[in-house]
């Protein structure tokens, strides 16, 4: 009974110490004192740790790219820790030198390693000494870039006085280190500390580099000035939205002032009681949310490259456009959902049985779900011809069209002359360090880490796991402007802490600040909307999108049940997603005000801790 209860006692401790990850297990993150007193053990780490052999400025990383990253342990007991961590900023691939200790030389781990251009190593005091190992940190660092996590006393720092590698030490090597370290690394917490005590030659007194925080921290709400217990509604909301049926599942995500202070799961995949419980590492349909985390930012970089003119007509930009009604309208009334265009065109509804198979082939290339296969050239012979000869009834009242991002995604890629899903993840989703987003994941992931959405019985007859849940962005080959794309929670922050920043996160500039105001900003005389941007309703009795949202609020909701709120005036990163098309479209999620009223909880949290 007692070891159970020393086993229970310490695997709590390791769960709320996970917390810096940003992990899911909220039930010790809502004890506001255990949390400050958890949080001073983090500042003890961070006041102590040094970084050394900066002299290139390796660290932060950067270019995330350009890197293939593997973590090696060498005998560290929390490398679970520092591996959940580090892959929050990229994807990394991890060994253990345990996998090869029956080897006298570690050739074999450095011959799997002939992939990977970055090796990030965790090491311990008692291993530092350990010839095996400093000569195989030596061997890889020729060819390399090796940073090197050393955890423990630093007196043995003396063993790397012959290495130029960045060496990252804290005297710690509990989990509170673990969950640090990597923080450092990758620029999610700064560094400023030198050594108070001289170790060797070469590591003296007053040595070490700093650096500045340039992406997200990972961490407790106390930490960013909010008090767990005032966040913990968020908990009961969910519970009702699932117990009613609105969404079988939901994440919420929350970063303030640049760190992540809440991330939960809740639910399962499915209503079936044997799905899968839903997880923050979920990936989700993302639905209209496309729109801003896609087509906008593509259009926002072509703008800014004075490649792409807001006031120039649709027709200067698509030849097929010149013989219609859509020739003279301005990009800038697409963007604002002012063109004329009508809402909604059900392109499903006039799929014949000679477009679709069941089976792949030359004449049917198409996916749009298991088992069914569109014909070649249904988005050029009948889906765009409709889009372009579509009447034009309302130009210069705000209608919200989807077609308007139909329009949007063959302008970006004529200009750039790219697929859009090819330009956004080489301009943005690579270098941020998204993992997760981008479309047709089926391609990329297994069906275990997608979340399904629509059991649709009327057009794909199936439950549809990774492929668009919006009828036409899947008869276009699951890549459109206004839907298609897939996320986690941790890639949507990162992309709107980005934006938050005013173009700017890990240490690279995506956008000039004025650029982001912009396309943020409220751009239209008839309604709230920004340049692809949805935004706070200056009316108030629509709480839109929720009461106590500020006016420089902006952001966007799916209708898979998503959304994504910023509000600059509060630091604030509000991201929400869940499925609750499945296993049929309901209103439910809508009708409680679910989204809304968390936007809400988080918004008085922030508010109350401002006084």
């Amino acid at each position: 009974m007692n070891r159970n209860y020393l086993r229970t006692k310490k695997l709590l401790k390791t769960l709320c110490l996970y917390l810096f990850a940003g992990s899911t297990l909220s039930a010790c993150a809502q004890e506001h004192k255990k949390n400050e007193a958890l949080l001073a053990n983090a500042s003890t780490i961070i006041r102590s740790a040094v970084l050394l052999n900066n002299q290139q400025n390796s660290i932060p990383l950067t270019s995330l790219e350009k890197k293939n990253i593997a973590s090696v342990n060498l005998g560290f007991n929390y490398q679970n820790v520092v591996d959940s961590l580090l892959n929050k900023y990229a994807k990394i691939t991890s060994f253990s030198a345990d996998s090869y200790k029956e080897a006298s030389t570690l050739n074999d781990l450095e011959d799997d390693l002939k992939y990977f251009n970055t090796i990030l190593v965790s090491i311990t005091d008692q291993d530092a000494s350990n010839p095996r190992y400093l000569n195989f940190i030596n061997l890889l660092s020729r060819n390399k870039q090796v940073v090197i996590s050393l955890f423990g006393d630093g007196n043995s720092l003396r063993s790397f006085d012959n290495t130029t590698v960045p060496i990252l030490w804290t005297a710690q090597k509990d989990v509170g280190a673990a969950a640090i370290a990597p923080q450092m690394i990758f620029g999610g917490i700064p560094l400023n500390n030198k050594l108070s005590f001289t170790y060797s030659g070469k590591y003296t007194t007053g040595s070490g580099y700093s650096t500045t925080a340039t992406r997200l921290k990972y961490t407790l709400p106390e930490d960013a000035g909010v008090n767990a217990d005032d966040l913990s509604e968020i908990n009961s909301i969910a519970a009702e939205a699932i117990n009613a049926r609105a969404t079988p599942g939901l994440v919420v995500m929350v970063a303030k002032d640049g760190k992540v202070i809440f991330n939960k799961a809740y639910g399962k995949h499915t209503y079936d009681s044997t799905a899968l419980p839903d997880k923050t590492s979920d990936i989700f349909d993302l639905a209209s949310v496309t729109k801003i985390t896609a087509t906008t930012p593509a259009v926002m970089r072509l703008y800014e490259q004075n490649k792409l003119k807001l006031d120039t007509n649709i027709g200067a930009y698509i030849p097929k456009a010149r013989t219609t009604g859509m020739n003279p309208i301005q990009v800038r009334e697409v963007m604002l959902h002012q063109a004329g265009f009508i809402p909604y065109i059900p392109f499903h509804d006039f799929i014949k049985p000679t477009d679709h198979s069941t089976d792949s082939s030359a004449i049917f290339p198409t996916k749009v779900a298991d088992g069914y296969y569109v014909r070649k050239d249904y988005f050029k012979d009948v889906m765009w011809p409709k889009m372009l000869n579509a009447p034009i009834k309302t130009r210069g009242s705000y209608v919200y069209s989807d077609i308007s991002m139909y329009v949007m995604k063959d302008i970006v890629e004529r200009i750039s002359g790219e697929p859009l899903n090819k330009y956004v993840a080489e301009n943005f989703y690579e270098p941020l360090g998204m993992q997760t987003a981008g479309f047709l994941p089926r391609n990329r992931f297994s069906k275990d880490q997608i979340v399904p959405t629509e059991n649709d019985s009327y057009f794909r007859k199936t439950l549809l796991i990774g492929y668009v849940h919006d009828q036409g962005a899947a008869l276009a080959g699951g890549v459109s402007g206004h839907a298609g794309l897939f996320a986690s929670s941790n890639d949507m922050a990162i992309m709107y802490q980005m934006l938050l920043n005013r173009g700017t996160y890990g240490g690279v500039q995506y956008f000039k600040p004025e650029i982001v105001d912009m396309f943020t900003a409220k751009q239209s005389n008839v309604s709230r909307r920004g340049l692809g941007f949805d935004r706070w309703d200056p009316d108030l009795s629509k709480h839109y999108p929720s009461e106590l949202a500020s006016p420089q609020t902006y952001g966007h909701t799916g209708y898979t049940g998503t959304c994504v709120w910023v509000d600059p005036s509060r630091g604030l990163v509000y991201v929400f997603l869940s499925n609750r098309v499945n296993p049929g479209v309901t209103e439910t999620l809508s009708r409680l005000k679910i989204r809304g009223r968390i936007q809400d909880v988080i918004n008085k949290a922030i508010d109350k801790s401002k006084n």
